[in-house]
């Protein structure tokens, strides 16, 4: 791996016991290494260079690099496995905050989208309701600021990039979240308003059912 700066290397921690740590990721940062040299600077490559004893791969879900919020990594194997099956089966609870590029007049809603990986266009996942994996998510309206819409995203299901389709289709909220380069109106690189704000679920050591929160940067 390309040794990081110090600067390079921080990465704000929100708690971490023997189990697990909660990070708050910036939006621009890769949750786990992409393909090439200058795609290994990420949250689980800061990660390990602080705790070098966790997994090889403690990433238990992600966050699209231009998302930003809260993400939990392990640091046992054993936490790796009992967080993965919690989120495989839907027992846990994540909210996201995102302001939608335009007016949107209904107060909440739910979306159904089955949609699939466009082979010839990676990363974009395309609405397909055949070959598709539906994507569920529940939303709420918040408040209209000015031209724009302010929407927390409730996901049921944890696919690619699910909120992001579901936000721009028009079989889902029909508007892009701002800053999105590849279902609105941004250019790669600029800030994405979609932010991870609240994750809860079962702790590992002790069974008992744990919160934490991080509050919309934007």
């Amino acid at each position: 791996m390309a040794s990081m700066t110090e600067e390079s290397a921080k990465i704000e921690i929100l708690h971490q016991d023997e189990e697990f740590v909660i990070v708050n990721k910036p939006g621009g940062l890769l949750s786990v290494p992409g393909r090439g040299v200058d795609k290994q600077d990420c949250v689980t490559g800061r990660l390990q260079q602080i705790f070098p004893e966790m997994p090889r791969q403690p990433a238990v879900h992600r966050l699209d690099m231009y998302t930003s919020g809260l993400m939990v990594f392990a640091l046992t194997k054993e936490t790796h496995r009992f967080l993965s099956m919690q989120f495989e089966q839907g027992k846990v609870s994540k909210r996201y905050q995102a302001v939608i590029d335009g007016i949107i007049t209904k107060e909440d809603g739910e979306i159904r989208l089955a949609f699939r990986l466009d082979p010839h266009n990676r990363p974009l996942q395309i609405y397909d309701p055949v070959q598709g994996k539906e994507g569920v998510t529940l939303w709420k309206r918040l408040e209209i600021q000015g031209g724009s819409t302010r929407i927390e995203f409730n996901p049921l299901t944890g696919r690619t990039h699910q909120l992001r389709v579901h936000a721009a289709h028009p079989r889902g909220l029909g508007t892009p979240i701002i800053g999105d380069s590849l279902y609105g109106r941004g250019k790669d690189g600029d800030t994405m308003l979609l932010h991870a704000i609240f994750l809860g679920f079962t702790h590992p050591a002790n069974g008992k059912w744990v919160e934490f929160s991080s509050p919309s940067p934007f």
